[in-house]
């Protein structure tokens, strides 16, 4: 089987699998101190621990301070760019909390617990690096006006209740809702739906009012839901139209469309990651779509010799063409980064793009009819 396979790529889609694998290392070192401190915390609240134990732990716990303490000089001294808002805050909040704890309990002689505890702020570090801590902010920024819209209506929602089970209750139960306030505590866990049972109205009007306001809560927390899960998928869209974009771009036969053709090819176009070793698709399957490579090489067995394919390359599209079971099996020879294209969306490309069919056509016929991948 003759392969013409495409010129090197030449971008860089994306992050690479060895930037990956070292990002998820570092990752995971920097998960081991806060693992360590808060295992520390919580051994350090257990009343019956030896001296020597808790000065052990203690020790732990002063030495990952000082990790910490370094790190952010280092950060301040070369002024990281990616050092910022919300991440810094936690940098600086993991040195000064137990510092400003430590300080309390020596300046008030009272119990040398308190410091400990204030390490437990050491877990926001787990979100500082986190793509999840940075999409959460995203999508409040993005739906705050609506997030806030929201919340308007439920402070009014809330105060018209406490408003009206303190009119209705307070005269037969004086000690509950004998105020606003007291009466606000009860609309607020009914809004809520949670229902402690500590503030229960009592009168016939009082329990209608009590549906009502149950009803309410559970509308206003489904309008939150229905944002914040909107705001999260156009995120998630966004984010993966953007990779998924630049994965696209780094494929040569790509680079002749115009911006308008490109949108609609990496819409059609699904990335998939592969570890060496897997296989990608196997001689006599049925071919429902076919492959690019943008990283690593896979390994094509036919008939013959096996060929291998590298970046750039495309293969199965000889399964698209003739509807034909594929006759190879392709391996990843490495860790693999592939665009999947369906037929359906196949036959939409070669009919919008005839540049890219005809190219797709000759690479198919150079390596022979009876051998389609």
């Amino acid at each position: 089987m003759k392969v013409r396979p495409f010129s090197r790529v030449s971008a860089t889609p994306g992050a690479p699998h060895g930037a990956q694998a070292g990002g998820l290392t570092g990752t995971l070192i920097g998960a081991l101190p806060v693992a360590l401190g808060l295992v520390a915390v919580v051994v350090l609240s257990e009343p019956g621990l030896s001296t020597t134990l808790r000065l052990a732990l203690d020790g732990v716990l002063t030495m990952i301070w000082c990790l910490y303490l370094g790190q952010l000089i280092a950060t301040a001294l070369r002024r990281d760019p990616d050092a910022k808002g919300a991440m810094l805050l936690v940098d600086l909040a993991a040195v000064i909390v137990p510092l400003a704890a430590l300080v309390a309990t020596l300046a008030t002689g009272a119990d040398l617990g308190g410091p400990s505890l204030a390490c437990g702020v050491w877990v926001l570090k787990l979100l500082r690096d986190s793509t999840a801590f940075r999409l959460v902010a995203r999508v409040l920024a993005n739906e705050a006006h609506n997030l806030i819209g929201v919340m308007s209506l439920f402070g009014i929602v809330l105060f018209i209740a406490a408003l009206l089970a303190y009119a209705v209750e307070r005269d037969a139960q004086p000690q509950t809702f004998g105020s606003i306030p007291q009466a606000m505590w009860w609309a607020i866990v009914t809004l809520s739906t949670t229902g402690y049972g500590d503030a229960v109205p009592q009168s016939f009007i009082g329990r209608i009012l009590a549906g009502v306001v149950m009803m309410s809560g559970i509308g206003v927390f489904a309008l939150w839901a229905g944002i914040l899960a909107t705001g999260f998928a156009e995120e998630v869209r966004r984010r993966d139209f953007v990779n998924n974009w630049q994965l696209v771009s780094a494929v040569p036969l790509f680079r002749q469309l115009g911006s308008a053709e490109l949108v609609g090819i990496v819409r059609a176009l699904k990335p998939r990651d592969l570890p060496a070793g897997a296989v990608v698709c196997r001689k006599g399957d049925a071919g429902d779509q076919m492959f690019f490579i943008v990283e690593g090489r896979v390994s094509v067995a036919a008939t013959g010799a096996p060929v291998e394919l590298g970046p750039g390359a495309f293969f199965g599209e000889m399964a698209l063409i003739s509807g034909a079971p594929r006759t190879a099996t392709v391996t990843a020879a490495s860790a693999l980064t592939l665009l999947t294209l369906h037929a359906q969306d196949f036959q939409i490309l070669l009919t919008n793009n005839p540049e890219i069919a005809e190219t797709i056509r000759k690479t198919a016929l150079q390596r022979g009819g009876a051998e389609p991948l």
